[in-house]
């Protein structure tokens, strides 16, 4: 059944995730079309063709291998996942989660350095870097007494089509809810 197909290219997208091996990178993206009409938004993604909207298979290839060697455990719904087929095309959503721990002293550093970039930019105003620099201290300090392991919800949809008997993903979106203001805004 063409679900189960597609179920099926979801766990091996799993598999992939789990294993996070530099050395099957190229294998993994046997998963993808192979044509510039690829198209994977990442959780940080704002418009087209900038950070982690990505087009074409050289830039997701890129927020793959960032994805396997900078972000946490990634685990898909997969048994769960909502899936669709007409004709040769399919699509899916699920849910899921990443899992990271981040020692304290760790997050301190990372947060100064967060806040070298944003006195470094200069493009804002320096209202609107105390503001940034002020959330995201707030952040830190209140995360500071929780537990080391972060767990963020992570939503997934996907659209794949069939190709000569083979589905593979045309697009694809990972999303985190959000839950507090904006990270973008005008300056």
């Amino acid at each position: 059944m063409e679900t189960e197909e597609i179920r099926a290219l979801l766990s091996k997208f799993q598999a992939g995730y789990t294993a996070r091996d530099p050395q099957r990178l190229d294998e993994f993206m046997g998963l993808f079309i192979a044509g510039d009409e690829l198209e994977v938004i990442g959780t940080n993604a704002v418009a087209p063709g900038g950070g982690e909207w990505c087009q074409g298979p050289a830039a997701v290839r890129t927020l793959v291998a960032n994805d396997w060697k900078y972000w946490g455990d990634v685990v898909f719904d997969v048994a769960g996942a909502h899936i669709f087929v007409k004709g040769d095309v399919g699509w899916l959503a699920t849910t899921g989660t990443v899992t990271a721990t981040i020692p304290v002293a760790d997050r301190y550093i990372e947060y100064l350095k967060y806040v070298q970039g944003v006195l470094a930019e200069d493009e804002k105003s320096e209202q609107t870097k105390t503001l940034d620099i002020v959330r995201a201290g707030n952040g830190v300090v209140l995360e500071l007494p929780l537990s080391d392991t972060f767990v963020w919800p992570l939503r997934l949809t996907a659209v794949a089509v069939r190709e000569a008997g083979v589905w593979r993903f045309h697009q694809m979106q990972f999303s985190f809810a959000t839950t507090s203001t904006p990270d973008v805004r005008n300056a």
